[in-house]
């Protein structure tokens, strides 16, 4: 089944066509800021790419639901309706889905989403300690995202290392937007981010967990809930910090408010990484994908640095040439370390096959 993907993310739109083993045969990847998509670019973009049998839609948010779902009007309509919890993401998503239509009218669609790894989340894990009441009304619960790509990259940190099926790693996926997951036996037990994708560590533009008692202050002082809203999805993070959410430009930059942001972000990082062992249980292996997972040996290194008491180590020379799936860990440490190359359209492919048998 030769399956295209659909991936929208936060800046950009992917676009990628795969055989049946899996073979690239094509790929399209355009900038797409802010919440809407081009339609007509995407289209003739699909347009130029070869025949496929299915399309698979990247969508962030996908409520309880713990599987990818085959695409209809029903669930268009429930799609619109998660859109408050998924704002800079869900709607560009919709919009993928009916250009989509529009172009390849009739192909069979599949929506993979995002939370559908964290759906299983334990109780402990998935729960706010806020009144049942309250919590039931809004379905207030921790969802958890980069589902997709947490669960390509737990199983092929894996199979690369030659893990057994018990194994229990915490997979760090780092890119404009960033979570962690504990992985125990292929499941994900818990995760950094919750309800929505502001929280857990700072990210490019997102600031990541705050005190929610200062966002009840701000509101005091007369701040606006879109204004908040705003400043905390796309002027916080690194980017409020020092001026760019561009890790690279940070790391090349000699300056107080970089050398901040970067401690902080690291800070955060190695924070939450501890905190994923303990809800694994223990820790057999730390992986890193995403953009900057992938391609940023000095972050790797100082969260590594960090993780000492977790017997944590790198080998310098293999994590600063690391490219694509690679092990990067020091030889003797307890902990193995890998780098592995983010493919969510792998993980997408494997869905929509499964769900369309």
């Amino acid at each position: 089944m030769r399956v295209l993907c659909v991936n929208t993310g936060s800046s950009s739109v992917k676009l990628q066509l795969l055989g049946p083993d899996d073979e690239r045969l094509g790929e399209h990847e355009a900038e797409a800021p802010g919440t809407a998509v081009d339609a007509e670019a995407l289209g003739a973009a699909l347009g130029r790419l070869g025949e496929a049998d299915a399309v698979a839609h990247r969508i962030v948010h996908g409520g309880r639901r713990s599987d990818a779902a085959r695409i209809d009007a029903a669930l268009v309509e429930e799609l619109h309706g998660l859109t408050p919890l998924a704002p800079l993401h869900q709607p560009k998503a919709l919009g993928a889905i009916a250009a989509t239509e529009r172009v390849r009218p009739g192909l069979p669609a599949v929506a993979c989403f995002d939370t559908a790894f964290h759906a299983g989340l334990p109780a402990a894990a998935a729960t706010y300690a806020l009144p049942a009441a309250l919590r039931e009304r809004h379905g207030l619960r921790r969802y958890g995202f980069h589902g997709l790509s947490h669960a390509y990259a737990s199983r092929r940190a894996t199979a690369l290392l030659g893990l057994g099926p018990d194994a229990r790693l915490v997979t760090c996926h780092l890119g404009a937007g960033a979570s962690l997951a504990a992985v125990r036996g292929g499941a994900s037990v818990d995760t950094t981010m919750g309800f929505t994708p502001l929280e857990g560590i700072v990210m490019a533009t997102r600031s990541g967990s705050v005190d929610p008692g200062l966002v009840l202050y701000l509101v005091r002082q007369g701040m606006a809930p879109e204004e908040i809203h705003d400043a905390l999805e796309r002027e916080s993070g690194l980017k409020g910090l020092a001026g760019s959410g561009d890790t690279r430009e940070l790391l090349a930059r000699d300056d107080d408010a970089a050398r901040l942001a970067l401690d902080v972000y690291v800070h955060r990082l190695a924070g939450a990484v501890a905190a994923m062992a303990v809800a694994a249980g223990s820790l057999d292996a730390l992986v890193f994908t995403g953009g900057v997972g992938e391609h940023a040996p000095a972050i790797r290194a100082a969260a590594a640095e960090r993780l000492g008491l977790l017997d944590v180590a790198l080998d310098p020379e293999a994590n600063a040439a690391a490219d694509g799936d690679t092990d990067i860990g020091a030889a003797g440490a307890a902990v193995r370390c890998v780098v592995v190359a983010a493919r969510e359209d792998l993980e997408m492919a494997r869905q929509t096959r499964a769900v369309l048998g």
